[in-house]
């Protein structure tokens, strides 16, 4: 039967047709590849909704056929939209998060029962109880007091369990969360929108400067993408086009629910204040494309910036909270005023 290494984004670089003892292990974990009990499968991790991983596929394809299998690769390196990807991302971690609950849950009630054991046990005996050595008597009460110290390690033991797995739980409700807070969702469009231009940069060819030296620049040509290559950054831009418009939509609705203020250079002046930790305020001494200059927060000689995702309000110069309402400023008018 012929091994055959599939890629889809939704599922992933999987292998079927292994079985144990066949030998294909120690090759595929040499390469990486990792078992999944849940898939009942050997996957490459972080496969899911990425290009193709051929380095990875090609080796362990080689390696495998000189150990004597016969292997197939079909690989369908079709991007799912982002909003696609999202939402399979959701249902995956709701259904994580229950079935951690639920082993949490399970765990609590395994702990109540340990616990309960070791106090019927304890209370057999009078508290305080000494072992009367020269006693017929001795020998049971060392297994009884043996019985009770297994019976608390237990107890111990399943609390531990149950307050990592309640742990465990509670993590995986916040990754959604976390995901989708305004400074993450924030940050994750300016990388996308810096490897979108990187990756047009190699479609168009680029050239950049290395130095400059008796006023002659030297720089480094590279030309434009051709062929394949061509073909596999145009297919990675379109997919980064794509997910930078399904998170700017995301990061304008956080806006427009009042949950992140897009601060810019035209909604903050030279002589605001902006605080970026909640505790302390720096005045503006400089606004930037995608930042303002501040003082050195350490009393140096030397400005500091702070990305404007990162500004968590604004006060103007006269220290008067300041409101950005449909892209505009709004200073807050004082009650005595």
């Amino acid at each position: 039967m012929a091994l055959v290494i599939s890629h889809a984004a939704a599922e992933g670089t999987l292998i079927e047709g292994t079985s144990k003892g066949d030998n294909s292990i120690p090759i595929l974990k040499l390469n990486g590849w990792r078992w999944s009990r849940n898939l009942g499968s050997w996957y490459i991790q972080r496969s899911r909704d990425t290009a193709p991983k051929w380095h990875i596929i090609n080796s362990t394809a080689e390696a495998l056929r000189a150990a004597g299998f016969t292997v197939d690769v079909d690989v369908d390196d079709t991007y799912r939209t982002t909003a696609e990807v999202e939402a399979d991302k959701i249902a995956r971690q709701e259904d994580r998060v229950g079935a951690l609950t639920d082993k949490a849950h399970t765990l609590a009630v395994r702990e109540d029962a340990a616990d309960q054991r070791a106090h019927e046990l304890a209370d057999r005996v009078p508290f305080g109880q000494p072992i009367l050595v020269d006693h017929y008597s001795a020998p049971a009460m060392r297994k009884h007091y043996e019985k009770v110290h297994m019976a608390s390690r237990d107890a111990i033991d399943a609390y531990r369990a149950t307050q990592r797995a309640a742990g465990r739980a509670d993590a995986a409700a916040k990754t959604t969360e976390y995901r989708y807070n305004p400074n993450v969702v924030a940050r994750r469009i300016e990388k996308l929108k810096a490897d979108q231009r990187r990756t047009q940069r190699s479609i168009d060819g680029h050239t950049r400067t290395l130095f400059v030296h008796d006023g002659v620049k030297h720089v480094e040509a590279h030309d434009a993408a051709t062929g394949t290559y061509r073909e596999n950054l145009e297919r990675e831009s379109g997919h980064l086009l794509d997910q930078i418009e399904f998170w700017s939509g995301v990061y304008d609705q956080l806006v427009d629910d009042g949950a992140a203020v897009a601060y810019s250079r035209e909604v903050i002046t030279k002589g605001d204040h902006i605080t970026y930790d909640g505790r302390s305020w720096h005045q503006v001494v400089r606004v930037n494309t995608k930042s303002v200059s501040i003082p050195s927060i350490v009393g140096g000689s030397w400005t500091d910036k702070v990305l404007y995702i990162n500004i968590r309000a604004l006060r103007d110069d006269k220290a008067q909270p300041v409101a950005i309402v449909d892209g505009a400023r709004q200073v807050a008018v004082p009650e005595n005023a």
